[in-house]
């Protein structure tokens, strides 16, 4: 079989993953030099704390579980089984971690709610006050902005793959047949659009009533920290906006403890993640009316440059990178991702969401058992 993926980031890169270990054969078609949206501008976060029961804890942790094969096979993943730690500071915050670790699918996380003690054996360099803290053990880390260079590197020793950036896909042409801005025809038996937020042109006229948004976010990276961070951190501000968490202690801590104004006008929460260069990758904010701003706004960097020296005890390192990013997230946030098949052996993948890294191992597994591959 010859599969083609239209889109270099890490849905579509998962997907060549899927069809080249099957023994196909893939020709992968990226419209910049490299992939330059949501797949590099994220955390590298493998996150199955926060996520919904059912299908999305199922998926997390399936593609969790194929996070760690992929990574054993490609090193230059650099994926680290270095779990979460969710610092929470009062009764509120408290109540909601304990109502987690209540919860029937809550060893399946690795949730264990500890003391503040107790989390800074776990990652010493929280020397901050809080008192105690939500331990996920299954959550993991990759490199994002490398990611996709080690896997393609891997794909291509296979000798079935090839990577053909800088050419925009245009027009579904024929059963499995795309033709590109250079005027190339690709011909396979299954395309699989995965274009990301890239969600007009080609996508637009191939699903015009695509049921998926854009969400645009804040990010920044400081220099190397100078000790090592041996887990992702989140605040208690997360439980707001991931479903795992929903409870009645939430709802009394929504009802109770408003978020910091610029936090709440910015739909804020923290998560942190150190790179192998020791740098950190802090967020995030959430930003979903259209037309987005063009424009970084500090208030958001400022806040979660305070929130971080809380829990770190310690001035944060220089920041060295700011940016923003979009991701797609389908409107019924309940759904793990978008697949349609919009034309003849043609299939639009599209819409995870803030799922996107953790998640893309599975999706792109389900659509190779879904279609036969």
């Amino acid at each position: 079989m010859r599969v083609i993926v239209v889109g270099g980031g890490v849905v579509g890169t998962m997907h060549a993953w899927q069809a080249v270990q099957r023994g196909h054969e893939v020709v992968q078609i990226e419209r910049e030099a490299e992939a330059r949206g949501a797949s590099l501008r994220n955390f590298g976060q493998i996150w199955v704390s926060g996520r919904a029961g059912g299908e999305e804890l199922d998926t997390a942790l399936r593609a969790r579980e194929l996070w760690e094969r992929i990574g054993a096979e490609v090193p230059g993943l650099g994926f680290r089984a270095i779990g979460s730690l969710t610092p929470v500071r009062n009764a509120r915050e408290h109540a909601v971690a304990e109502a987690a670790v209540a919860r029937p699918d809550a060893s399946a996380r690795g949730y264990k709610l500890v003391t503040a003690a107790e989390a800074r054996e776990i990652n010493p360099a929280l020397r901050g006050d809080f008192e105690a803290a939500l331990w996920c053990e299954r959550d993991a880390a990759v490199e994002p902005r490398t990611a996709q260079l080690h896997l393609r590197e891997a794909l291509r020793a296979s000798g079935r793959y090839t990577f053909l950036p800088g050419r925009e896909v245009r027009e579904v042409t024929g059963p499995g047949a795309v033709r590109d801005d250079h005027g190339d025809v690709h011909r396979g038996d299954a395309v699989v659009l995965a274009t990301g937020a890239w969600l007009s042109g080609l996508v637009r006229e191939l699903a015009p009533d695509l049921p998926v948004r854009r969400v645009r976010l804040q990010m920044m990276q400081t220099a190397p920290l100078g000790e090592r961070l041996t887990t992702s951190v989140a605040d208690a501000d997360s439980f707001r906006y991931y479903p795992a968490y929903a409870s009645p202690a939430l709802d009394a801590l929504n009802a109770e403890q408003e978020q910091a104004p610029v936090a709440a006008a910015h739909k804020m929460q923290l998560l942190m993640v150190q790179r192998l260069d020791g740098g950190l990758t802090i967020g995030d904010t959430h930003e979903y009316e259209h037309p987005f701003a063009f424009d970084t706004l500090e208030d958001p960097y400022e806040h979660l440059t305070g929130v971080v020296e809380a829990f770190l005890g310690r001035p944060l390192p220089k920041i060295r990178h700011r940016w923003a990013g979009v991701y797609a997230q389908c409107t019924d946030t309940s759904r793990v991702v978008h697949r349609q098949q919009v034309g003849d052996g043609v299939w639009l993948v599209t819409g995870p969401g803030g799922r996107g890294m953790t998640c893309s191992p599975a999706i792109a597994e389900t659509t190779a058992n879904e279609l036969g591959w």
